[in-house]
Protein backbone atom coordinates (compact mmCIF):
# COMPACT_ATOMS: atom_id res chain seq x y z
CA UNK A 1 0.00 0.00 0.00
CA UNK A 2 1.59 3.07 -1.28
CA UNK A 3 0.99 6.45 1.52
CA UNK A 4 1.85 9.79 2.07
CA UNK A 5 2.62 10.69 5.65
CA UNK A 6 0.77 13.36 6.88
CA UNK A 7 2.91 12.90 10.42
CA UNK A 8 6.06 11.86 11.41
CA UNK A 9 6.71 7.71 12.39
CA UNK A 10 9.84 7.32 14.15
CA UNK A 11 11.58 4.63 11.94
CA UNK A 12 9.23 5.39 8.73
CA UNK A 13 9.64 8.92 7.51
CA UNK A 14 8.57 12.24 8.27
CA UNK A 15 5.59 14.44 6.86
CA UNK A 16 5.21 14.56 3.09
CA UNK A 17 7.11 11.47 2.24
CA UNK A 18 5.95 8.62 0.23
CA UNK A 19 6.18 5.00 1.63
CA UNK A 20 5.19 1.75 0.66
CA UNK A 21 4.10 -0.43 3.55
CA UNK A 22 1.82 -3.27 4.22
CA UNK A 23 -1.52 -3.01 3.71
CA UNK A 24 -3.19 -3.84 7.15
CA UNK A 25 -0.25 -1.75 8.89
CA UNK A 26 -1.61 1.26 6.55
CA UNK A 27 -5.41 0.43 6.66
CA UNK A 28 -5.37 -0.57 10.35
CA UNK A 29 -2.42 2.06 12.18
CA UNK A 30 -1.23 4.80 10.05
CA UNK A 31 -4.56 6.11 8.22
CA UNK A 32 -7.02 5.59 11.34
CA UNK A 33 -4.55 7.59 13.80
CA UNK A 34 -3.95 10.47 11.13
CA UNK A 35 -0.29 9.45 10.67
CA UNK A 36 -0.65 9.16 6.51
CA UNK A 37 -3.12 9.38 3.57
CA UNK A 38 -3.56 7.08 0.39
CA UNK A 39 -1.43 8.08 -2.40
CA UNK A 40 -3.07 9.08 -5.54
CA UNK A 41 -2.06 11.27 -8.26
CA UNK A 42 -4.60 14.21 -6.62
CA UNK A 43 -2.95 13.41 -3.08
CA UNK A 44 0.85 14.30 -5.02
CA UNK A 45 0.26 18.21 -4.67
CA UNK A 46 -0.59 17.75 -1.30
CA UNK A 47 2.63 16.53 -0.30
CA UNK A 48 4.08 19.82 -1.42
CA UNK A 49 1.78 21.95 0.90
CA UNK A 50 3.36 19.24 3.57
CA UNK A 51 6.61 19.77 2.80
CA UNK A 52 6.27 23.26 3.11
CA UNK A 53 4.19 23.35 6.17
CA UNK A 54 7.24 20.89 7.66
CA UNK A 55 9.59 23.12 6.53
CA UNK A 56 7.97 26.84 8.33
CA UNK A 57 7.65 24.70 11.61
CA UNK A 58 11.65 23.40 11.97
CA UNK A 59 14.47 25.06 12.80
CA UNK A 60 16.27 25.45 9.82
CA UNK A 61 19.85 24.24 10.51
CA UNK A 62 22.12 22.69 12.57
CA UNK A 63 23.67 25.94 13.85
CA UNK A 64 20.44 27.76 14.64
CA UNK A 65 19.01 24.74 16.37
CA UNK A 66 22.57 25.09 18.16
CA UNK A 67 21.59 28.79 19.26
CA UNK A 68 18.39 27.56 20.10
CA UNK A 69 19.17 24.73 22.20
CA UNK A 70 21.36 27.10 24.17
CA UNK A 71 18.48 29.68 24.98
CA UNK A 72 15.97 27.02 25.97
CA UNK A 73 18.48 25.42 28.14
CA UNK A 74 19.52 28.78 30.01
CA UNK A 75 16.05 29.78 30.42
CA UNK A 76 13.85 28.18 33.29
CA UNK A 77 10.71 27.36 32.54
CA UNK A 78 7.67 27.02 35.29
CA UNK A 79 4.05 25.15 34.41
CA UNK A 80 1.18 26.03 36.73
CA UNK A 81 -1.44 23.33 37.08
CA UNK A 82 -4.39 22.32 39.46
CA UNK A 83 -2.89 20.13 42.34
CA UNK A 84 -4.63 18.17 45.32
CA UNK A 85 -2.80 18.90 48.80
CA UNK A 86 -0.33 15.97 48.61
CA UNK A 87 0.80 17.45 45.62
CA UNK A 88 -0.55 15.31 43.46
CA UNK A 89 -1.89 16.88 40.20
CA UNK A 90 -5.11 16.28 38.94
CA UNK A 91 -4.28 14.36 35.45
CA UNK A 92 -0.96 15.35 34.12
CA UNK A 93 1.19 17.93 32.23
CA UNK A 94 0.54 17.83 28.94
CA UNK A 95 3.16 18.02 25.68
CA UNK A 96 0.92 20.78 25.39
CA UNK A 97 1.06 22.52 28.00
CA UNK A 98 4.76 22.41 28.09
CA UNK A 99 5.16 23.98 24.46
CA UNK A 100 2.90 26.70 25.26
CA UNK A 101 5.08 26.98 28.42
CA UNK A 102 8.50 27.12 26.85
CA UNK A 103 7.50 28.69 24.18
CA UNK A 104 6.16 31.62 26.30
CA UNK A 105 9.25 31.37 28.75
CA UNK A 106 11.92 31.63 26.30
CA UNK A 107 9.75 33.51 22.77
CA UNK A 108 11.26 30.35 20.40
CA UNK A 109 8.42 28.74 18.84
CA UNK A 110 8.41 24.85 19.84
CA UNK A 111 6.10 22.14 18.33
CA UNK A 112 4.16 19.98 20.75
CA UNK A 113 5.40 16.85 18.64
CA UNK A 114 9.01 17.95 19.04
CA UNK A 115 8.82 17.28 23.15
CA UNK A 116 9.78 13.80 24.51
CA UNK A 117 8.56 12.79 27.75
CA UNK A 118 9.81 9.41 29.33
CA UNK A 119 7.06 8.90 31.65
CA UNK A 120 3.99 11.31 32.37
CA UNK A 121 4.52 14.36 35.07
CA UNK A 122 2.19 13.81 37.63
CA UNK A 123 3.56 15.30 40.29
CA UNK A 124 5.25 19.33 41.61
CA UNK A 125 8.68 19.67 41.71
CA UNK A 126 11.12 19.83 39.41
CA UNK A 127 11.21 17.49 36.32
CA UNK A 128 13.69 17.38 32.71
CA UNK A 129 11.87 17.56 29.36
CA UNK A 130 13.79 16.87 25.85
CA UNK A 131 12.94 18.59 23.30
CA UNK A 132 14.07 17.24 19.44
CA UNK A 133 15.42 20.43 17.38
CA UNK A 134 17.07 18.71 15.13
CA UNK A 135 18.57 15.60 13.89
CA UNK A 136 21.25 15.67 15.21
CA UNK A 137 20.49 18.53 18.46
CA UNK A 138 18.30 17.65 21.35
CA UNK A 139 17.92 20.22 24.06
CA UNK A 140 17.06 19.50 27.70
CA UNK A 141 14.73 21.71 29.38
CA UNK A 142 14.38 22.35 33.30
CA UNK A 143 10.85 22.45 33.70
CA UNK A 144 9.54 23.38 37.59
CA UNK A 145 5.89 22.22 37.61
CA UNK A 146 3.91 24.58 40.37
CA UNK A 147 0.70 24.73 41.96
CA UNK A 148 -1.73 27.21 40.35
Amino acid sequence: MKLILTQEVPGLGAPGDVVEVKNGYGRNYLIPRGNAVRWSRGAEKTIESIKAARASRAVRDEAHAAEVKAKLEATPVNVSVRAGAGGRLFGAVTVADIAQAVSEASGETVDKRTIVLGNPIKSLGAHEVAVKLHDEVSAKVALNVVSA
